[in-house]
């Protein structure tokens, strides 16, 4: 069972990749992160370059999830074909699309999905590939907020997962510092509180490790603290700075 379907008590934390990488996902694991997570919805990234990076991964101790930009069923299924522990969804605002989501994760007659494992290690029994799936539906906007309890409350759910910046924009709050924001903040503590009280996963993608301290404190269980841009650049800069510094 992967870290996200075992209902974690304390936080698992996790990296984010935007881009093509060899070493980004092994250096999260290395410095000791949870899970790593792929994006093809922002990312320079499509279910097939995914693909490729999950393979090496196999034998690496790092969960992994992948965010799409829709419940389209078939790059869901490559995905999980490809060994990915978890699917996140974007943008969910009602609990038909979170259904959806559910169904794309799902053999018939409980979902959509086609079988088609790619990966050796998988093995090919489908209730093991089925249980082994992992699905997070992303609440980030107001509309999702009005309908959080419904979207929660569709079976098969595995969790959770609040995007703060598209959150605070479809609040009319500013993206920069989007979880210090009172409105916002009271948003991300009441979709916790919902969520778990449905028995769900919670998580989060927090931007930084302050940040990722206080989504723990509120409760949260999945929380994502920097991509690899943002962790190439803060060594960086730190790098420097121990050179140039009298």
């Amino acid at each position: 069972m992967s870290v996200f379907a075992s209902k974690p008590q304390a936080p698992i934390w996790g990296g984010w990749i935007t881009g093509h990488t060899l070493l980004g996902a092994e250096e999260f694991a290395r410095a000791g992160y949870d899970y790593v997570g792929f994006d093809t919805q922002h990312g320079y990234l499509d279910d097939a370059d995914v693909a490729g990076m999950l393979r090496p991964l196999e034998h690496v101790p790092i969960a992994t999830a992948v965010r799409l930009p829709n419940a389209d069923p078939a790059p869901i299924g490559r995905l999980l074909d490809a060994g990915a522990d978890a699917v996140v969804i974007a943008m969910v605002e009602s609990a038909d699309q979170a259904a959806a989501a559910v169904a794309a994760t799902r053999y018939p007659p409980h979902g959509i999905r086609s079988y088609g494992p790619l990966r050796a290690s998988l093995g090919s029994d489908p209730a093991v590939l089925q249980s082994r799936a992992s699905v997070f539906a992303m609440i980030e906007t107001a509309a999702a907020l009005s309908s959080v309890g419904e979207i929660c409350a569709v079976d098969g759910l595995t969790g959770i997962y609040v995007g703060p910046a598209d959150l605070a924009i479809s609040m009319g709050a500013d993206v920069a510092g989007a979880l210090n924001n009172p409105e916002v903040l009271d948003a991300v503590v009441r979709i916790h509180r919902v969520a778990s009280d449905a028995g769900l996963v919670t998580g989060i993608h927090a931007g930084n490790g302050k940040g990722g301290r206080a989504m723990a404190e509120i409760g949260y269980r999945m929380i994502t603290l920097a991509s690899e841009a943002q962790s190439l650049r803060r060594g960086a800069a730190e790098h420097l700075r121990e050179a140039t510094s009298s």
